[in-house]
């Protein structure tokens, strides 16, 4: 285990498997995430007869080779986006729906994505990013820095599309594209937000995080309410970071497929 990584290999693998039960009553995000990935891909009009569906809380691609964290329902390849257990140019396509967000090692996890595809082969994924979760991040920093003095990490570091693109180019795939899409989602409370990121696997998988404080938890409650709108619902942020890059190869015409398929003005 390395001390100085950010993300604990464990705790993302327990909260992968709790959600197994819950996921199907919070997977509204996963779904948006996929169906979104998926017509970018289709659009294309291109086959892509080896499929490795990598990580994440769910299956996004039907019939692909699935890579899961634990075991779920159907069958899976139990492992890790960064510990690939397949050959070189072993797939078609490599598709990744909200499980990249949360390694330590994310650019060493698209290099292996890179080896894993065949010339020619499509990497396309989305992750939770950018400002994601940013109302409850600045709630959190306040209410432990009024009543502590100091403010703990809490949330996972967030990727921007610009830095997802370039992490792309360095793994050595061509014509890294990225983009983001902007949601507003709506809650009662926050302990209702809570229970979505529970059941969604989503809660925070740092390695290193301090126990959070009654009063501190109950005055973020207070700050999460008080930014409630008439209806008494208050928003959040979620920034969806869609990318995709090539492996090398030779085929033809791909930019200018690429540019109108999968890149998007948001």
């Amino acid at each position: 285990m390395d001390p100085h990584a950010p993300f604990s290999r464990d705790r993302r693998k327990r909260l992968h498997a709790r959600a197994q039960a819950s996921f199907a009553a919070a997977d509204f995000l996963h779904r948006a995430m996929a169906e979104e990935t998926r017509a970018r891909i289709e659009a294309l009009g291109r086959n892509f007869p080896r499929v490795l569906d990598l990580g994440g809380p769910a299956p996004a691609w039907p019939g692909a080779t699935r890579l899961s964290l634990s075991p779920e329902a159907g069958p899976t390849i139990i492992g890790e986006e960064d510990r690939l257990p397949f050959a070189e140019a072993s797939f078609d396509l490599i598709i990744s729906i909200a499980g990249l967000a949360s390694l330590s090692d994310l650019p060493g996890a698209l290099v292996q994505a890179r080896r894993a595809l065949a010339p020619d082969g499509l990497f396309a994924a989305c992750i939770a990013g950018g400002l994601t979760l940013g109302e409850l991040r600045e709630d959190l920093i306040l209410a432990e820095s009024t009543l502590l003095g100091r403010a703990a990490a809490r949330i996972a570091p967030m990727v921007e599309a610009q830095a997802a693109a370039g992490l792309l180019s360095r793994a050595g795939f061509v014509m890294p594209v990225a983009d983001s899409e902007r949601l507003s989602v709506r809650y009662p409370s926050l302990d209702r937000l809570l229970a979505d990121l529970t059941a969604m696997g989503a809660r925070s998988p740092l390695a290193h995080v301090s126990p959070l404080r009654r009063d501190v938890l109950n005055d973020v409650r207070r700050r999460f309410a008080a930014r409630a709108e008439s209806d008494g619902k208050t928003a959040v942020t979620i920034d969806l970071v869609h990318m995709a890059g090539w492996a090398p190869g030779s085929a033809p015409g791909l930019d200018s497929e690429l540019a109108r398929a999968i890149t998007r003005a948001i």
